[in-house]
C-alpha cells in the first residue's frame, strides 16, 4: 500500500512545483512588460512636459537669455513684462476672448446636437438608423484638409466668411462626428428601466431626455465636453480658412494670433513676448484638463463595465 501512495504524493508535488513555477514566470513576465510600459510612459512625460516647460521660462527671459543662455536655465528675474506686452501690444487679449466667445458656443452647440442625436441613436429603432450612425462614424476618418475648399465655397455662398456664426457652425459639424459616436456607445450602457418609469409616469421623450436621461450620462457628458474645448481650442486650419476676409485681424482667434505674433517676432525680436503668449494660450486647458480630470477618467470607464 505504501509504495502505492507515495509515486501519487511524489507526483502531486511535481504538479504543484511546476504550477508554483509557471505563477512566479507568468508574474515575472508582468513585472517585466509593466516595467517597460512605464518607462515608455516616463520617456512620453519628458517628451511632452520639457517643451511646456521650456515655454514658461523663455517667457520670462530677455533674448539674450533664450538664444544663449542654457535651455532650462531659470530666468534672472521673474518679471511679467512680457506678458504684458503679449496681452495689450501683440492683442492677445482679443484674440483669447475670441478663442472663448467660439469655443463656448460651438461646445455647448455640439453637445445639444450630439446627445439628442446619440439618445435618438441609441435607443429608438428606425428606418436608417445604423445609416445615419455610420455616416456619423465615417466623418471621423475624413480629413478636414480634403473639405476646405468646398468648406470654403459654401461659407461664401451663404456670406459666413470672416464671422464668428460661420466658424461655430464650422466647429460643430467639425466635432459632432466623435461626439455622436462616443454618446451613443454611453447611451446604450444606461438602463432602459429608468426611462421606462418616466414614460409610464406621463414624461414626454423631451422631458425624459433632460430630466433623466442627461444627468444619468454625466460622467459621459463632461468627458466629450472637455475633448470638444480641448480640440477646438486648438484648431488651426479652420479658422485660418474662414476668418481672411475684410476686417484686418480683429477677428482672430488665439491660434491664429499665436501665429501673427511668431510672424512679427522675427522683426522686432521680442520672442520674449512670443512664448509669454504661448503660455497664456496653453494654461488655461492644463487647468481645465486638471480640474475635469476625475470626471473625464470616470467618463471614460463608465460604460466598460455595463
Amino acid at each position: 500500500m505504501a509504495t502505492g501512495v507515495e509515486p501519487r504524493h511524489a507526483a502531486t508535488r511535481v504538479e504543484r512545483r511546476a504550477e508554483a513555477g509557471a505563477k512566479k514566470s507568468k508574474r515575472s513576465e508582468v513585472s517585466f512588460f509593466n516595467s517597460l510600459a512605464h518607462i515608455a510612459l516616463a520617456v512620453w512625460a519628458i517628451v511632452v512636459i520639457a517643451p511646456l516647460v521650456w515655454t514658461v521660462l523663455a517667457s520670462f527671459k530677455s533674448n539674450t537669455e533664450i538664444f544663449i543662455g542654457s535651455p532650462f536655465a531659470l530666468p534672472k528675474s521673474f518679471g511679467f513684462d512680457a506678458f504684458g506686452r503679449a496681452w495689450s501690444k501683440a492683442h492677445v487679449g482679443r484674440y483669447f476672448l475670441n478663442s472663448v466667445w467660439v469655443v463656448a458656443c460651438s461646445t455647448a452647440g455640439t453637445m445639444l446636437l450630439g446627445s439628442m442625436a446619440a439618445y435618438v441613436l441609441a435607443r429608438f429603432k428606425f428606418v436608417g438608423n445604423r445609416i445615419i450612425y455610420f455616416m456619423f462614424v465615417t466623418g471621423l476618418a475624413f480629413p478636414v484638409f480634403l473639405a476646405l475648399v468646398p468648406l470654403y465655397l459654401v461659407m461664401y455662398n451663404l456670406g459666413l466668411l470672416n464671422t464668428f456664426t460661420g466658424l461655430i457652425l464650422v466647429y460643430i459639424a467639425y466635432s459632432l462626428p466623435f461626439t455622436v459616436f462616443f454618446l451613443t456607445a454611453f447611451f446604450k450602457t444606461l438602463p432602459n428601466s429608468v426611462a421606462e418609469a418616466a414614460t409610464i409616469d406621463g414624461a414626454s421623450h423631451t422631458r425624459t431626455f433632460f430630466s433623466v436621461m442627461v444627468p444619468m450620462a454625466k460622467p459621459g457628458l463632461v468627458s466629450i465636453t472637455i475633448f470638444n474645448i480641448i480640440g477646438q481650442w486648438n484648431q488651426y486650419i479652420l479658422p485660418v480658412t474662414l476668418m481672411q476676409g475684410a476686417g484686418g485681424d480683429s477677428k482672430y482667434v488665439l491660434t491664429q494670433g499665436i501665429a501673427r505674433i511668431s510672424t512679427a517676432a522675427g522683426y522686432e525680436a521680442d520672442w520674449a513676448a512670443l512664448f509669454a503668449a504661448l503660455t497664456l494660450s496653453i494654461l488655461p486647458m492644463i487647468v481645465v484638463y486638471a480640474f475635469f480630470q476625475r470626471h473625464i477618467q470616470r467618463g471614460l470607464t463608465a460604460g466598460a463595465v455595463k
